[in-house]
């Protein structure tokens, strides 16, 4: 099932019918869930001659992320690639459930409903290419990043206006926190002595 996203749309009008039901769609969201490959990063893998690879965050990004998971919603990663970095920076975030090497990316989401006790309209989700349409076919808040593949953007509902790994996250994070009624609280904290 594709979706017309904000860009299939074109117009004001349907761009804001759009915005509307996202920020409608995202009261309810409870669970997040992230690519990493083009979405939390710019999609570019680094290997050095020993086999290390290296992945840059977008540090507001993270920021956003532990805004969420600070409001009480669920994060979670699923990715086709294994990666040690990947790892890491989950647990810097406090990111619990993390899916390395998923080729089949639904089999991951379907747990993650089910160990959480999750509906699919309660779940955002945010991809970059083909292997991400069939969890976004399906859940609440389906994203693209702005520099996604043409046929996924056909299954989001929302397209950022920023590039995987380059505040892509971060404008979801604080979009959620808004529709949520969230942002005041969690932005009032950081001038609390």
């Amino acid at each position: 099932m594709k979706r017309q996203g904000i860009r299939g749309q074109g117009g004001r009008e349907a761009k804001a019918k759009c915005s509307s039901a996202a920020r409608t769609i995202a009261k309810g969201i409870k669970l997040v869930i992230l690519d990493v490959d083009g979405v939390l990063t710019d999609g570019s893998i680094i290997l050095d001659n020993e086999n290390n690879e290296y992945k840059a965050f977008h540090v507001r990004d993270g920021h956003g992320i532990r805004m969420l998971i600070h409001a009480g919603i669920r994060v979670a990663i699923i990715t086709g690639r294994d990666s040690k970095v990947v790892e890491h920076r989950a647990h810097e975030l406090g990111i619990a459930d993390v899916f390395q090497r998923c080729l089949k990316k639904k089999t991951a989401y379907v747990q993650l409903l089910k160990q959480h006790s999750l509906k699919d309209h309660e779940v955002a989700y945010i991809g970059d290419d083909i292997i991400d349409a069939p969890i976004m076919a399906v859940v609440g808040l389906p994203i693209a990043v702005a520099d996604a593949d043409d046929e996924t953007k056909k299954y989001a509902l929302m397209v950022t206006k920023n590039r995987g790994g380059k505040g892509a996250v971060r404008e979801i994070t604080d979009f959620i926190l808004r529709a949520k009624g969230l942002w005041k609280n969690v932005f009032d904290e950081y001038f609390e002595s």
